[in-house]
């Protein structure tokens, strides 16, 4: 862990993220998954890899939806530090400043979905990534079925890591 977390800090003072940016938003290092499992082609047309457990809860959970007519999509899920790290350059690129970005994107090392578990929702006709996701039927199946599978909405209004509200970013808990 000491080599990741050395990682990350070399990483974020070369992006420019304030090196207390983990202490002040009560933040832990996600590592990336050691092992992944095929998921298939997401919405936006890429192949999307997962946490074996996460990926069973998955499909459990998927297969319960549509029983109940509900057809959920993802639209991301594992993503490494190094693919964390671009997003962040892109955004800098186009001139948004650090903490515009830090609201909507976690820094590299920080991100649920380098754990392989972390899974970005959708339904056909509905525009991925957006609020707008918690008016449709789907978002209000998971509120009150995705915990029954292992699922839990991570970044609700509000909340304390500072991220804006995700009605689409759901994460599986081995535990649950």
């Amino acid at each position: 862990m000491d080599s990741y977390l050395q990682r990350l800090a070399t990483l974020h003072a070369e992006l420019g993220i304030p090196p207390d940016y983990a202490a002040t938003r009560g933040l832990s290092p996600c590592e990336e998954a050691a092992t992944l499992v095929p998921l298939g082609i997401d919405a936006l047309e890429r192949d999307q890899f997962a946490d074996a457990a996460a990926a069973a809860a998955w499909l459990r959970m998927r297969d319960a939806a549509m029983a109940d007519g509900i057809g959920l999509e993802f639209v991301s899920v594992f993503r490494s530090v190094d693919y964390q790290a671009g997003i962040i350059r892109r955004k800098l690129s186009k001139g948004l400043p650090m903490s515009d970005i830090l609201a909507v994107s976690a820094a590299p090392g920080y991100s649920e979905h380098h754990t392989g578990r972390a899974f970005d929702l959708t339904v056909a006709g509905a525009p991925p990534l957006e609020t707008v996701f918690e008016e449709t039927a789907a978002f209000t199946w998971l509120t009150q079925r995705a915990t029954e599978f292992g699922f839990y909405l991570s970044y609700p209004r509000g909340n304390p890591q500072g991220f804006i509200y995700e009605p689409w970013h759901w994460l599986y808990r081995a535990s649950a």
